[in-house]
């Protein structure tokens, strides 16, 4: 038994949603289906999911903005209209977001998530409804009805325990399961979202729950790349990965997953199979617990910006207890989070995004480190790159680390830092922002030409 979810580009349009009719009936394995709202039919549009956001924060302002909300209802009437589908299905989504735009507003935090769902819950209703005029036996399955049960934090909700047993009950269900994607319903009964890209963590606890043999996210690329498309052209493709190499490239920049998408499947030891609603033949890429380590020490190249760094320097820090602590203690002062923590016996890095760190903490914060540690040296290194290196088979291969340094050095690339993780399944390389691509491009040459993924 299948689990399948469509992302937004595979049901941008009525051509799209034909597409996914198709491949859901080919295999009679495909129970239910997670969607997504429509996403772009072009470079130049607007997600549904943009327009609510712009529709409910005016909303919000006490401020009717009837564009936005006609381009909402004119997506789904286009798709409806191109598919043949009765009248009343668009009548039945306009008057339902016409309702939920005019309903209590005085938690903003609860009326945005709500309005946001419900480009998803929208599209799923009209997804079946083609489903059904189309004569298969299919049917809408609200989230609530079903049992996702949620934590109560909007933009970020988790699921409860219990969900997935009530969830395992959608396999006696009748036909096939039409289910929306991003969002669940807390004890209290309101719609609560998934953080952004949330469809694939809906798609994740579905499978997860119905305990299906294999989950299938259907995209818009033919697998998951070794690199960004964006940076190598044409580059290699990964037939088969594990969640843990997934997990790591998805944080360190790969856009195919939300990097908490997969935790759900992972738990259950589900493997995901990612394909091509437009090319769905394909084989795709299967993510697995686990794999045959064949094909070299690094399975895949990811990289992000907008980061920076803080570093510590003091002679005997390592004898001193408790420094750690203290140091991370003046960053949770001022709400920071974390991502790496690179250290030597005598000075600790700290890389943080730099969103989180605007002039005046920062100036706050190098004031308390050399007061409050008596730190010999504190600097912050703004604009840095992240280059990720991720490879199971890294930790059987001898000399990984140098062959990336060898090659960032032949490129130019200077390397302000390097942190391996201790699974010893990533190596993390600090580079300046304006050198990531040029970083990038030197490691895979050296990682990649000629090796199959």
């Amino acid at each position: 038994m299948k689990v399948v979810k469509f992302g937004g580009s595979s049901l941008s349009c009525a051509e799209q949603v034909a597409k996914v009719f198709q491949i859901v009936v080919s295999d009679p394995e495909r129970k239910a289906v997670v969607v997504s709202a429509p996403g772009k039919r072009d470079a130049d549009d607007t997600k549904v999911t943009d327009l609510l956001i712009e529709c409910a924060a005016s909303y919000l302002q006490g401020k009717e903005d009837n564009e936005a909300f006609e381009a909402i209802v004119g997506r789904y009437k286009s798709i409806a209209e191109d598919l043949q589908l009765p009248g009343e299905v668009v009548e039945g989504i306009h008057a339902s977001l016409l309702k939920l735009l005019n309903s209590d507003r005085s938690n903003p935090e609860k009326y945005m998530d709500a309005v946001k769902a419900s480009g998803e819950d929208n599209n799923a209703k009209l997804i079946a409804a083609y489903f059904q005029f189309k004569g298969v036996e299919a049917s809408y399955v609200n989230p609530k009805d079903a049992g996702l049960l949620v934590t109560d934090e909007p933009g970020n909700a988790q699921p409860l325990p219990e969900t997935y047993e009530s969830l395992y009950r959608l396999r006696e269900h009748a036909g096939i399961v039409i289910f929306p994607g991003f969002f669940g319903y807390n004890e209290e009964g309101e719609i609560v979202t998934f953080s952004r890209s949330g469809s694939d963590i809906t798609g994740s606890i579905l499978a997860s729950g119905m305990r299906a043999d294999v989950y299938e996210n259907f995209t818009d690329v033919d697998a998951v790349y070794s690199v960004n498309p964006n940076i190598i052209r044409q580059p290699k493709e990964i037939t088969e990965i594990t969640y843990r190499e997934m997990r790591e490239l998805s944080y360190a920049g790969f856009s195919v997953f939300h990097d908490e998408a997969l935790m759900p499947a992972f738990k259950a030891g589900i493997p995901v199979n990612v394909k091509n609603t437009n090319q769905p033949d394909k084989s795709g890429t299967m993510i697995v617990k686990e794999r045959k380590l064949s094909n070299g020490s690094v399975i895949g190249i990811a990289s992000d910006d907008g980061f920076s760094s803080i570093y510590v320097s003091k002679y005997l820090l390592n004898r001193e207890i408790g420094f750690g602590r203290r140091l991370l203690n003046i960053l949770e002062d001022f709400h920071l989070s974390f991502e790496h923590m690179p250290s030597g016996i005598d000075d600790i890095s700290i890389i943080l995004r730099q969103h989180q760190l605007s002039e005046s903490v920062e100036k706050q914060i190098v004031q308390r480190i050399k007061e409050e540690l008596h730190a010999d040296d504190v600097k912050v290194q703004r604009d840095l790159a992240l280059i990720m290196m991720v490879g199971e088979g890294m930790r059987e291969s001898v000399g990984t680390a140098a062959r990336a340094s060898t090659a960032l050095a032949r490129a130019g690339v200077n390397i302000e830092m390097i942190n391996q993780g201790s699974s010893e399944v990533s190596m993390m390389f600090g580079v300046k922002a304006g050198d990531e691509r040029k970083a990038v491009q030197a490691m895979y040459e050296e990682f990649f030409a000629g090796v199959t993924v």
